[in-house]
C-alpha cells in the first residue's frame, strides 16, 4: 500500500476517457491494490475523493470519501453526508434527477492552489460497481452530488475548471478565503 504522487492539470492522461474495469475478473488484487493506493492518497492529500487518473491510472475508478473533520472543508456545512462511509465507485454512469443547478466553490488535487465556482445539477443517479463486482445504484443530491460529479469528470478527461462558466469566479486559496469564503 502506497501513497502516490497525484499528477497535475497540465499532464496529458488528465484529459484521456479511462479504460472501463473488466467487472467478469472482479473481485482482484490488482484492484484492491489500486484502491489502496488511491485511499492512502486521498488521506495524505486531505481529498474527499480521488480518481484513478489523478494517480495516472487510466481505469475508471474513482472513491468519494468525504470525511465530516476534513481540514479542508471544516467550514462548509454538509449535514447529509454526516453517516457517510468512503465509497468505491468502479465504471459509474450518471442519470440527472433534477435538472435544477446548485454551486458550489470546488477545489482538486490535481488543480492544487486554485478554487472555482461550479454549478452543477442539484440531484443525480449514479449506477456503478463495487469492488466485488456487484452493480449498485445511489441517490446523491446537494454537496454529494457535485462531489460524486467532480470525481466521476475525472474518468472521462474532465477538470472543475471546465465547468466554471464565469471566470471571474476562478480564484486563488488565499484571494478566496480573504474575499470568496462565507463565514
Amino acid at each position: 500500500m502506497a501513497v502516490k504522487e497525484v499528477i497535475k492539470m497540465g499532464h496529458p492522461n488528465l484529459r484521456k476517457v479511462a479504460e472501463k474495469v473488466d467487472i467478469s475478473s472482479l473481485p482482484s488484487q490488482e484492484l484492491d491494490q489500486l484502491i489502496q493506493d488511491l485511499f492512502d492518497t486521498m488521506e495524505k492529500e486531505e481529498g474527499i475523493g480521488i480518481a484513478a487518473p489523478q494517480i495516472n491510472v487510466s481505469q475508471q475508478v474513482a472513491i468519494i470519501g468525504i470525511p465530516v473533520d476534513n481540514p479542508r472543508y471544516e467550514d462548509l456545512e454538509i449535514d447529509e453526508i454526516d453517516d457517510f462511509e468512503p465509497l468505491v465507485v468502479i465504471n459509474p454512469e450518471i442519470k440527472v434527477l433534477d435538472e435544477a443547478s446548485q454551486g458550489f466553490w470546488e477545489g482538486c488535487l490535481s488543480v492544487p492552489g486554485l478554487r472555482g465556482y461550479v454549478e452543477r445539477p442539484k440531484k443525480i443517479e449514479v449506477t456503478f460497481y463495487n469492488p466485488e463486482g456487484q452493480k449498485m445504484q445511489i441517490e446523491a443530491e446537494g454537496f454529494m452530488a457535485t462531489v460524486f460529479q467532480h470525481e466521476i469528470d475525472h474518468l472521462f478527461g474532465k477538470l472543475y475548471v471546465d465547468r466554471v462558466t464565469d471566470t471571474t469566479k476562478l480564484s486563488f486559496i488565499d484571494e478566496f478565503q480573504e474575499f470568496h469564503e462565507e463565514g
